[in-house]
C-alpha cells in the first residue's frame, strides 16, 4: 500500500517555474478522431501483422461462444436426457479439440499483438523525437527539458498497453458481446430481456464518471512533467546546489512536487477503480434475475434446463467483457490525455519556415549582410534595432559590447536559428528566408562558451562535426587546434570514453574538443561566440596559431571580450542595446577614443588589478 508522505511543504512558489504553457490543462470533449488519427501509425501493419491478430481473435471468440450452446442444448437437454454416452464422449472430445484451438489462436494473438503494438510505439516515438528535433530555438526558450523528456518517453509509454492490448481486446470484447446478446436473445427473449434490464442504468452511471477520470489522467500527466523537469534541473545543477549546501532546501523541494504528482495518481486510479464496482453490482443483480426469473420459466416450460444453463454460461462470460472494457476505457482515456499532449507537441511548427521552392547553398562563398534588420524575441524586448553590416568573404569580424547588447542574436540569425522581424540577413547575395535551411547551416560551424560534450568517446564526439570523417582526419584537425596533446596523454587515447557533458575533461579541454569538431566539418563561416572565455591565458596562447589555421579562408564571425582575441579582426562592430555604436579596425577604434577604447581601456585596468 502506497504511503501517504508526512510533510507537504507549500508549494505554489516551487511549481511557479513549472507553469509552461504546454503543460496546462488541455480542456477538450472525448473524440475519436483524435483516436483516429493516433490509430493511423497502426496502418503500415494493416497487411499483416493486424489480420492474423484479427483472425486469431476470432477463433477463440467464437470457441468461447460456441462451447455454452453445446453444453447446454447438445450435453444437457439431448446427450444426458436421452442417456447418449456416444454423443457425450464426441462431444468431450469436440470441446476439449475448441478449446486446443482456442489456445492455439489466443497465442497468436497475443504474440502478433505485442509485435505489432511495439512497432507503433517505435514509430511514433520516432516521429515525436525528429519532430521536435526541427523546431526552432524559440519552441525550447519557453519549455524546459524534462517536460519535453515526459512527451517523448512518459506519454509515449503510455500509449503502450492500449496498442498491445488495449485496440485488439476493445474488438474482441465488442465481438464477444454483440455474439452472446444474439445467442442470449435466440435462445430466450424474455429471460435476455430481464437480464440486460441493469445495462441501461450502468451505462448512465459509468458516462458521468468519464469527464472526471479524463481530467484526473491528464493532471497526472501535467504532475509528471513538473517532476521530470525538476529531476532533470537538479540532476544537472547538483554541484550548485552542494556547494551552496541547498540540499535540505531542494529536498523540500522535490517533496512538494513529489507530493503533487502521489496524489494526482491516487485521485486517478480512485476513479478509475469506481467503473469495476459497478460492473460488479450489475452482475449480482443479473445473477438474481437469472435463477428467480429462469426457475420460474422453466417451471413454466418456457425454457429447458439446459437452456438455463447456457443462461448461467453466458452470463458469467457477459459481465467479463464489461469489466475488460471498463478497463480498455480507462486506457483510452489515459491515451486520450497522452495523445492530446503528443499532438501538441507534433502539431506544433517551427518559427523558421523553409519556403517550398526554397533555393540550395551549396557552393557558399561566406559573404554576409545584414540589410536594415530587427529582431524581437516577444513584443517587450527587442534586441536589434535596424541594423546593417557586412561581412565580406574570408574576413574576420569581432562582434563587442555589454551583455545584452545583441552580439548572440547576430550569430543565431546568420545560422538561422530565428528569422529577423524586419529587414534580410543575407549570405551571398541570398535572403536566408529564400534558401533551405540544411544547406545554410550545413556549412556554419558554431563554437559556444558551453560547449556539449556528448557521451561516448572523444573521437566520435569530434566526428560529430562530420560523421564521414575518418580516423586520420579526426585525428589530424585535433593536433591542428592543439587538442592533440591532452588526449594523447589519456589512457585510452581518442578511444577514451567521456561521461555526460563531458564532466572528465576541464573546460579548457572540452573547448578544445569543440575547435577541433568545428574545424572537421569544415565550413564556409564559423562563429565564435565567447569560445575561448573557458580557456586559461597559457592554453589561449598554444590555440592562436591554431585559430588562424581554422580561421583562415573562412568567414568567421568572433564574440569576444578579450583583446587578444579580437585585436586581429579586419573588422570590428561595437554593439549597446542592440544598435551598432562604432566600426572599424582595431587601431582605428582605438584613435577614436570611443566606446571601444573604453572596453578594452576597463579591461587592462582590470588586469592590472589582479
Amino acid at each position: 500500500m502506497a504511503r501517504k508522505p508526512k510533510h507537504r511543504p507549500e508549494t505554489n512558489k516551487h511549481l511557479n517555474r513549472f507553469k509552461y504553457t504546454q503543460d496546462q490543462a488541455i480542456e477538450k470533449p472525448f473524440n475519436w478522431a483524435q483516436m483516429v488519427r493516433l490509430l493511423k501509425y497502426v496502418k503500415p501493419y494493416t497487411r499483416r501483422l493486424l489480420p492474423i491478430s484479427i483472425i486469431a481473435m476470432l477463433v477463440s471468440t467464437i470457441v468461447r461462444l460456441v462451447v455454452p450452446i453445446l453444453i447446454g442444448k447438445v450435453a444437457i437437454d439431448i446427450a444426458i436426457a436421452e442417456n447418449n454416452t456416444n454423443l457425450l464422449i464426441q462431444l468431450v472430445v469436440g470441446i476439449a479439440i475448441l478449446y486446443v484451438l482456442s489456445y492455439i489462436g489466443n497465442a497468436l494473438r497475443i504474440k502478433y499483438v505485442n509485435i505489432l503494438g511495439q512497432n507503433v510505439i517505435y514509430d511514433l516515438r520516432q516521429h515525436l523525437f525528429s519532430h521536435v528535433q526541427r523546431l526552432s530555438h524559440k519552441f525550447f526558450d519557453s519549455r524546459s527539458a524534462g517536460s519535453i523528456l515526459v512527451r517523448i518517453m512518459n506519454d509515449i509509454n503510455s500509449l503502450q498497453e492500449l496498442f498491445t492490448n488495449g485496440i485488439i481486446n476493445l474488438l474482441m470484447d465488442i465481438v464477444m458481446l454483440t455474439g452472446i446478446v444474439v445467442i442470449l436473445f435466440a435462445l430466450s427473449p424474455k429471460l435476455a430481456l430481464a437480464i440486460l434490464v441493469i445495462m441501461p442504468l450502468m451505462f448512465y452511471i459509468s458516462t458521468k464518471l468519464r469527464r472526471n477520470i479524463r481530467r484526473s489522467w491528464q493532471d497526472v500527466r501535467i504532475q509528471q512533467s513538473r517532476l521530470n523537469s525538476h529531476l532533470n534541473e537538479s540532476l544537472q545543477g547538483v554541484r550548485i546546489t552542494q556547494s551552496f549546501s541547498q540540499e535540505t532546501e531542494n529536498a523540500e523541494y522535490f517533496n512538494g512536487i513529489n507530493t503533487d504528482n502521489f496524489q494526482s495518481w491516487n485521485t486517478a486510479t480512485r476513479k478509475s477503480a469506481m467503473f469495476r464496482p459497478f460492473v460488479e453490482m450489475s452482475n449480482a443483480v443479473g445473477t438474481v434475475i437469472l435463477i428467480s426469473y429462469g426457475a420460474f420459466l422453466i417451471l413454466q416450460g418456457d425454457i429447458e434446463i439446459g437452456t438455463f444453463v447456457s443462461f448461467a454460461f453466458f452470463l458469467g462470460m457477459f459481465w467479463e467483457p464489461i469489466s475488460r472494457l471498463g478497463q480498455v476505457y480507462n486506457q483510452l482515456l489515459m491515451a486520450m490525455a497522452a495523445s492530446e499532449r503528443i499532438f501538441e507537441f507534433l502539431d506544433e511548427q517551427p518559427n523558421v519556415q523553409e519556403k517550398v521552392n526554397a533555393q540550395d547553398l551549396s557552393d557558399m562563398k561566406g559573404h554576409i549582410e545584414f540589410d536594415q534588420v530587427q529582431f524581437a524575441y516577444d513584443e517587450k524586448r527587442i534586441a536589434l534595432h535596424n541594423i546593417s553590416l557586412e561581412m565580406k568573404q574570408g574576413e574576420t569580424v569581432a562582434l563587442v559590447g555589454h551583455t545584452g547588447s545583441g552580439k548572440s542574436t547576430i550569430a543565431n540569425l546568420i545560422s538561422r536559428f530565428y528569422d529577423p522581424t524586419k529587414g534580410a540577413v543575407k549570405i551571398d547575395g541570398t535572403d536566408l528566408q529564400d534558401a533551405t535551411i540544411d544547406s545554410v547551416r550545413q556549412q556554419i560551424s558554431v563554437v559556444l562558451q558551453d560547449t556539449f560534450i556528448f557521451s561516448g568517446t572523444i573521437m566520435e564526439n569530434v566526428r560529430f562535426g562530420r560523421p564521414t570523417a575518418s580516423d586520420e582526419e579526426v585525428i589530424e584537425a585535433a593536433k591542428v587546434v592543439g587538442a592533440d596533446d591532452f588526449i594523447s596523454r589519456l589512457n585510452s587515447g581518442y578511444e577514451t570514453e567521456v561521461e555526460e557533458r563531458g564532466s572528465i575533461l576541464s573546460a579548457g579541454e572540452r573547448q578544445l574538443l569543440s575547435f577541433a569538431r568545428a574545424l572537421l566539418a569544415d565550413p564556409r563561416i564559423l562563429i565564435l561566440d565567447e569560445a575561448t572565455a573557458s580557456i586559461d591565458t597559457e592554453t589561449e596562447m598554444k590555440i592562436q596559431q591554431a585559430l588562424r589555421r581554422l580561421l583562415k579562408g573562412r568567414t568567421a564571425i568572433i564574440i569576444a571580450h578579450r583583446l587578444s582575441t579580437i585585436r586581429e579582426a579586419d573588422s570590428i562592430y561595437v554593439l549597446e542595446h542592440g544598435k551598432i555604436l562604432e566600426h572599424g579596425s582595431h587601431d582605428q577604434l582605438m584613435d577614436q577614443e570611443g566606446e571601444y577604447f573604453e572596453l578594452i581601456k576597463a579591461q587592462f585596468q582590470m588586469l592590472d588589478a589582479i
